[in-house]
């Protein structure tokens, strides 16, 4: 599943799940990734406004830079399908505290409905759990996000509570459900 080198800190990730392919971020993503960040439909479920092709671009480039730091506090990946390799999500683990990581996630709005949300989340995991060796893995969501919440909970998050106020986006406070999965449920029930 993946070919990355945890010791080597130039090896790029790269992580194939079944219909996704996670990938580090390329400078030539930045259109591809405007169609995501730059598109109202997708960013009002995030937890920051639309973004300009420039602002989009310097996001990319940021990404691109922030991999190569050592130590890696977040592995912010580009989200391909597995038969081309342009862009058309992106996949956020963000390390934080002891051994776990804030997960974040888009897919472009004319790619939803075909799981790749599904199956790039479910790939992000088994790379926290093993690779990584994270214990918790947590995400936010918009309350207004239902397709999102389906996703964490097809996957077996557990629903913590509500963060209220949590995110300030659209000119408004935006409250935020919160989920986690911990490695040890995940390994009971691949044993169970």
């Amino acid at each position: 599943m993946t070919t990355n080198h945890l010791d080597d800190p130039h090896t790029p990730v790269a992580l194939a799940g079944s219909l996704t392919q996670l990938r580090e971020f390329r400078s030539a993503d930045g259109a591809d990734a405007f169609a995501i960040v730059g598109d109202d439909k997708v960013t009002r479920h995030l937890s920051f406004d639309s973004r300009s092709r420039d602002d989009t671009q310097a996001m990319i480039d940021s990404a691109v830079e922030r991999a190569k730091s050592r130590p890696r506090t977040e592995y912010y990946l580009g989200m391909t399908r597995l038969d081309d390799d342009r862009l058309i999500g992106f996949c956020r683990l963000g390390l934080s505290g002891v051994r776990a990581a804030k997960l974040g996630y888009a897919v472009a709005a004319a790619h939803w409905g075909n799981g790749y949300a599904t199956d790039a989340v479910r790939t992000a995991l088994a790379f926290a759990f093993g690779p990584l060796n994270l214990h918790r893995v947590t995400v936010a969501i918009g309350p207004d996000n239902p397709a999102s919440q389906k996703v964490v909970e097809h996957l077996e998050f557990a629903r913590e509570g509500v963060l209220r106020d949590h995110v300030y986006t659209n000119g408004d406070w935006r409250d935020s459900v919160l989920y986690s999965v911990l490695s040890d449920e995940r390994s009971r029930r691949a044993h169970g």
